[in-house]
C-alpha cells in the first residue's frame, strides 16, 4: 500500500497556484485595460491622491501604469518570469493599498461616516466601491501576488515549457 497523500497535497497545492497565477493575471488584465480605455479619468484619479505637483511626472503615471499592468497580467497568464511579475505586483499593491487606506481615514474623517461606509472611486479601474470591501480585494492581490512568490505552481507555464525543464 503506497501513500500517496504527499503527491495528492503537492497536486492541490500546484493547481492552487495555476489557478492563482490566472486570477492575479485576468484580474491586472482587466484593471489595466479599463484605466487604458479611459485615460483622462484614469489622470484625475490618479491626481485626487496628491503624489506629485510636476504635471509631467503625473501624466507618465497615468498613461503608463495601465499598460504596466497589462503587462504583468499577460507575463502571469503565460506563466512567463512569475516570482518577478509577483514580486513587483506586491511591490505596487502595497504602497497603493496605504494610500487608498489613507484617503479612506481622510474621508471617514471629514464626513464623520463610519469608515465601512466610505465610498470613492479610488482609480483601480472598477469604480466607485465601499473602501472596506476595497481593501479586502487588495489584501487578496497581495496575499496571492505573495503565494506566486513562493515558486510552485509551474504548469502551464510557457517559460517552462519552451525551456523544457
Amino acid at each position: 500500500m503506497t501513500n500517496d497523500h504527499p503527491i495528492r497535497t503537492a497536486a492541490v497545492l500546484n493547481l492552487f497556484t495555476v489557478l492563482a497565477r490566472w486570477s492575479l493575471g485576468a484580474s491586472f488584465l482587466f484593471l489595466g485595460l479599463a484605466k487604458a480605455l479611459h485615460p483622462v479619468d484614469f489622470l484625475k484619479l490618479v491626481h485626487q491622491y496628491d503624489l506629485t505637483q510636476h504635471a509631467w511626472l503625473l501624466n507618465l503615471i497615468a498613461a503608463s501604469l495601465p499598460w504596466f499592468e497589462m503587462f504583468c497580467g499577460f507575463l502571469l497568464l503565460a506563466g512567463v518570469a512569475v516570482r518577478g511579475t509577483a514580486l513587483t505586483l506586491t511591490a505596487m499593491l502595497v504602497p497603493f493599498t496605504l494610500l487608498v487606506w489613507h484617503r479612506a481615514v481622510l474621508l471617514h474623517v471629514a464626513q464623520n461616516i463610519p469608515f465601512c461606509a466610505v465610498k470613492f472611486d479610488c482609480g483601480c479601474g472598477t469604480g466607485t466601491e465601499f473602501i472596506c470591501r476595497k481593501l479586502v480585494e487588495n489584501f487578496l492581490l497581495i496575499a496571492l501576488s505573495a503565494w506566486l512568490l513562493a515558486g510552485r505552481g509551474r504548469q502551464f507555464c510557457l517559460r517552462y515549457g519552451l525551456s523544457g525543464r
